[in-house]
């Protein structure tokens, strides 16, 4: 098998994985924080559940919008884009679709950019709103996570998201550097800020003054809530693997084998099993920022990835 069989096949094989994993990742988060919250919660298949009723559902969408029927697809395009690219099971990639930093941020820019569109396309108060908020998260978001992964390059020397994960492997002691551990906590905190969770945004509530995602998503229904849904799972999905991938680059398959992609598996499912149950635990602890902190987050965050990148540049 030549190595671009290798790399489609490993891939395709991560694509699929993300797929039918990112669902069950949030079940467990919900169930996880309905039993601290002394609740009996759904169950972790809920939002399959979820998605096989959106799916049969016929669409409903204001008169006049043009976008509303794109852009979900536009979003989930990206979000499957954004899972191909990241190396989440291994660092093999293909040599016309890079795993280049700037390449997975402007990807990640679309997808935001594409739900904006969705909340200003219906022409509500609400999406509006919501648009408003998220495009100034994701102006201070995008920003942070170029300079926090560029702090993580410049010990490997190349912006290759493959190529740092495979340098911080033979260089176990950069893992936990000042440099990587203050890139990592500023890739954390913008993670959080990019999916919307606590303390940055509330998924599970519908309150009119403090949702930014649900905002841009009150007027989409049937099939077009589903992709939406679906899309930012999966986005959320293949950033924590990222995340845990750099912060614990162990286990990723550095050949396409058949026991490399086992063990690549198991690592992936327990890390993200992890970082989910993390999450929660903290969510349930934390209440959300006025909106008008949240940009004091953000620019904390920056700073902390600035400081990496200097750190680095002294170290060096």
């Amino acid at each position: 098998m030549t190595v671009t069989a290798q790399a489609g096949l490993l891939i395709l094989l991560q694509t699929l994985v993300v797929l039918a994993f990112a669902p069950l990742l949030l079940g467990l988060m919900r169930q996880l924080r309905a039993r601290l919250e002394g609740r009996a919660g759904p169950g972790v298949w809920q939002p399959w559940r979820d998605l096989r009723k959106l799916a049969g559902k016929s669409t409903l969408r204001a008169p006049g919008t043009h976008l509303a029927g794109v852009m979900p697809l536009v979003l989930t395009g990206t979000s499957l884009l954004l899972v191909a690219l990241l190396p989440l099971l291994g660092t093999a990639t293909l040599p016309w679709v890079p795993d280049d930093l700037f390449v997975v941020v402007s990807v990640l820019l679309l997808g935001t950019v594409a739900i904006a569109l969705l909340g200003i396309d219906t022409g509500t108060a609400f999406g509006g709103m919501g648009a408003s908020r998220h495009m100034t998260i994701a102006a201070l978001v995008e920003p942070t996570v170029l300079v926090a992964v560029y702090a993580l390059s410049i010990p490997s020397g190349t912006s290759s998201l493959s190529g740092i994960i495979t340098a911080r492997i033979d260089h176990p002691a950069s893992v936990v550097s000042p440099i990587s551990l203050l890139a990592l906590v500023a890739l954390v905190i913008v993670v959080v800020a990019e999916t919307g969770r606590l303390p940055v945004d509330n998924p599970a509530t519908h309150l009119e003054l403090t949702m930014v995602h649900e905002a841009m998503i009150l007027e989409s229904s049937g099939r077009d809530l589903g992709w939406v849904e679906y899309a930012s799972w999966l986005r959320l999905t293949a950033l924590l693997g990222l995340v845990m991938n750099l912060a614990a680059p162990w286990g990723i398959a550095q050949q396409v084998s058949p026991l490399s992609l086992a063990v690549a598996l198991l690592a992936l499912l327990v890390k993200l099993t992890f970082a989910a149950v993390t999450l929660s635990l903290v969510e349930v602890f934390l209440a959300k920022l006025r909106l008008f902190r949240v940009p004091e987050l953000m620019a904390g965050s920056f700073v902390l990835a600035f400081l990496a990148v200097t750190a680095s540049y002294l170290v060096a």
